[in-house]
């Protein structure tokens, strides 16, 4: 496709400038330099490509070269200088335009992100806003978040990577990356999970084993907002719970808000099940780590000492402590339940750390 004609008023004057320096020898004027930055600003704001420009500038001088010192050393030399000097001063003006655009668009960019992650905004104008960062909001989308050792920003060689991943392997997708509190986001359509799964593993390895955690899709402005903060809930719950299952999707998880929606019931229930614990020599949270961890292993009493590396008869002494202590058994199937959704309640209540 041919180039769009640039018009001649950004020469502004070119030709008989050279005309005068190769007569006199001078160097352009100070407002001669000013005015080749303010039609290089001119230019870029008009959308033209700096190349052309400068081809545009360059066959203007060798149709405008003064035929009358072409033999002349010293007038050459003059207009060289010359080309150079305006060259310069316009690319200078252009590229002043070029980096002020990219702000003005990085800050549009990010008063978008917080708007849609926060859920700011007229969600009718803020549908609209999204079609200019590639999002159809009418649509389903789900977002990923990945929660790394340091704070990213988007500048940082995480995020780059990540996102250079992702252009490469899903170019053409409506896909938005960026950074949010320290965290790495990723936004895609909720019909394509494909793209938050290579999310995730990029990230993991970009933030040397982060968490990464995944929304579910949902419909509509408020529904990125939505898969967001489901993925936030997520990573933490992950901390919460001591999950360190590197990718996290909220839909597994949907048990453990469940569990805490009524709270108060919730700390009834760890108070009544768990709270003799406490009165165990060392108190109540070795042998809630023996219960979690004997609850995490299938209630295999084997694997269970193995990951607490102790005997399986010092094991055996520690569960018939709780026994009785709690009057609750753990290997008796009906009291397995109440005292496992208790010590679910205790790390989700962060208990016995925090008085319930």
């Amino acid at each position: 496709m041919a180039e769009p004609e640039i018009p001649d008023r950004f020469l502004g004057g070119y030709a008989e400038i050279l005309g005068e320096v190769a007569d006199t020898g001078r160097r352009l004027t100070r407002d001669e330099v000013e005015s080749r930055r303010t039609l290089g600003r001119e230019s870029a704001e008009a959308g033209h490509q700096l190349r052309a420009l400068v081809r545009l500038h360059l066959a203007e001088t060798r149709a405008s070269w003064p035929a009358a010192r072409a033999t002349d050393a010293a007038a050459t030399d003059a207009v060289l200088a010359a080309v150079e000097q305006a060259v310069d001063a316009f690319a200078e003006g252009f590229e002043r335009a070029q980096r002020l655009t990219v702000r003005r668009e990085e800050a549009a960019r990010r008063e978008f992100i917080d708007d849609l992650l926060y859920g700011r905004s007229d969600l009718g104008r803020l549908a609209e806003r999204a079609t200019r960062f590639g999002l159809r909001l009418s649509r389903a989308h789900a977002v990923a978040v990945a929660a790394g050792p340091e704070a990213y920003t988007e500048s940082d060689a995480a995020p780059r990577s990540v996102e250079a991943a992702l252009l490469t392997r899903f170019s053409g997708r409506k896909i938005l990356l960026t950074t949010k509190d320290g965290r790495l986001v990723c936004i895609a359509p909720g019909s394509q999970p494909d793209v938050l799964r290579y999310f995730a593993k990029q990230a993991h390895a970009a933030t040397d084993g982060g968490q990464v955690a995944v929304g579910r899709p949902h419909r509509g402005p408020g529904g990125v907002v939505h898969s967001y903060d489901e993925a936030l809930e997520a990573l933490d719950m992950a901390e919460r719970m001591g999950l360190d299952d590197p990718v996290l999707y909220s839909a597994d998880l949907l048990v453990y808000p469940v569990l805490t929606r009524d709270r108060q019931a919730m700390a009834d229930l760890v108070r009544s099940e768990l709270g003799p614990l406490q009165q165990a020599r060392g108190g109540a949270e070795p042998l809630l780590e023996t219960l979690s961890v004997y609850f995490d292993a299938g209630c295999v009493a084997a694997e269970t000492a193995r990951r607490l590396a102790l005997s399986v008869r010092a094991l055996t002494y520690r569960l018939e402590r709780i026994h009785q202590l709690t009057g609750s058994d753990p290997s008796d199937p009906i009291h397995r339940y109440s005292l496992q959704t208790a010590v679910i309640g205790a790390r989700l209540l962060d208990w016995p750390a925090k008085e319930l």
